[in-house]
């Protein structure tokens, strides 16, 4: 199997889409159902257009984690609203999202990855986490029979982390049963502009007339902005995951090393990824906006491949990485029967040189821009969700967004990665 479940199966919301909204929600991702969700709660009219499936690309394709720990400070109270909403959306859903609080272990090799974790802490004091430093004796009964010689690592109790081809899906559902009206298989051509502003979205299934777009398109919405002559510095990024046959259980939470990551999945096997490696897509994105990448690149070197538009972005897998992290988990634990592959897959992260989303107003009034999650979003989602709502109803987000502004790459600002893990 390589591709994830969300993409198969007959259309759960085959349309048509409604002649009018009050607003238009271009992405079937979990930024764009939880959008719709939240303008629901607020008495506005949505409707979700998704060109291929929900959640069929990135939000079904990612390692489910749903983390405060090693964020960006000015992510952190997103997240943080995000888990408690995340409590809720699972209880609604009667449990459908797999939602489990395990906790995220960041596992250290040498005294320098130490170092850095605890440098990080004081942004978790700031915001009254609980996330501590443990010892090599700590992790050890955290982890127990693990020959990796792990020296100590960062642990945060209270993260969490939920199933992410069944979570999306059933978060749709959840908005459909408030009224959103989501459409599968309905590609957003353009926005129908009237005087400068929007005043509809023009789909493949005909003009839906509106007040408000948000943008939620994930790898897609630069080349969507684009049409419009609106530029954003968005770059398409190959990542790999796979999933293991049943195993005994290792670790019940979530953990990552330079390595490899990994965690419990409901089936009973385990989620394994590259820690640190994903492949950027050149293409013409890539040159025009190399400038703007160029401390990114020099933290993370990139390779190639080519860039693929179409209903749904199933990329290969690297399938020499899913073999090393096979090798590298199965050396971690000896004490392990023989590790199997049961699955593989790719998905696309967009992101931005940053490494965090753009959550703001464009240049086109009424067009609302939520992109660039950086493989961020899943977790993210609910409480982007909330704040993006908030900012198409007029109200006031509650949160600080200058870090997410979409003017920052064009204002003389300089790139700032930030002290993200």
């Amino acid at each position: 199997m390589r591709v994830p479940v969300a993409a198969h199966g007959p259309p759960a919301f085959p349309g048509p889409p409604p002649a009018k909204a009050d607003v238009v929600v271009i992405g079937g991702g979990v930024i764009g159902v939880m959008t719709a969700w939240h303008l629901a709660d607020r008495g506005l009219s949505a409707v979700v257009v998704e060109k291929g499936r929900i959640a069929a690309e990135q939000s079904s394709r990612n390692w489910g984690w749903i983390r405060a720990q090693g964020r960006d400070p000015a992510e952190l109270p997103i997240v943080m609203e995000a888990q408690r909403l995340w409590e809720r959306l699972d209880a609604e859903a009667g449990g459908a999202t797999g939602l489990k609080r395990a906790g995220v272990l960041y596992l250290a090799r040498d005294e320098a990855e130490m170092a850095r974790y605890e440098a990080w802490t004081v942004h978790a004091r700031a915001h009254q986490l609980d996330t501590r430093l443990v010892t090599r004796a700590e992790v050890a009964a955290l982890v127990p029979g693990h020959a990796a010689g792990w020296v100590g690592g960062l642990w945060t109790a209270s993260d969490a982390r939920a199933e992410p081809w069944a979570a999306v899906p059933a978060l749709a559902r959840l908005a459909a049963a408030k009224g959103v009206a989501i459409v599968e298989g309905c590609a957003a051509r353009a926005l129908d502009l009237a005087a400068g502003r929007v005043a509809g979205v023009v789909t493949e299934a005909g003009r839906i007339a509106c007040g408000h777009v948000v943008l939620a398109g994930g790898a897609w919405s630069a080349l969507f902005l684009r049409n419009h002559g609106l530029v954003l510095p968005q770059l398409s990024v190959l990542a790999t995951a796979c999933a293991t046959a049943p195993l005994p259980e290792v670790f019940a939470g979530n953990a990552a090393e330079a390595r490899f990551a990994f965690r419990r999945r409901a089936d009973g096997g385990y989620t394994l990824a590259p820690g640190d490696f994903h492949e950027f897509m050149l293409g013409p994105d890539a040159f025009r906006h190399l400038r703007a990448f160029l401390p990114q690149l020099r933290r993370d070197p990139f390779g190639s491949r080519p860039f693929e538009s179409c209903r749904v972005l199933d990329p290969r897998p690297n399938a020499g990485r899913v073999e090393r992290v096979r090798r590298a988990f199965a050396a971690a634990f000896p004490g392990l029967p023989e590790v199997r592959i049961a699955a593989a897959w790719g998905g696309m992260i967009d992101t931005l040189p940053d490494i965090v989303p753009v959550i703001d107003a464009a240049p086109v009034p009424g067009l609302t821009v939520a992109t660039g999650m950086s493989g961020h979003g899943f977790g993210i989602g609910p409480g982007v969700g909330r704040v993006v709502a908030d900012l198409v109803a007029g109200r006031a987000p509650g949160r600080d967004l200058a870090r997410f502004r979409w003017g920052r790459f064009a204002d003389g600002s300089a790139v700032d990665l930030g002290p993200a893990l």
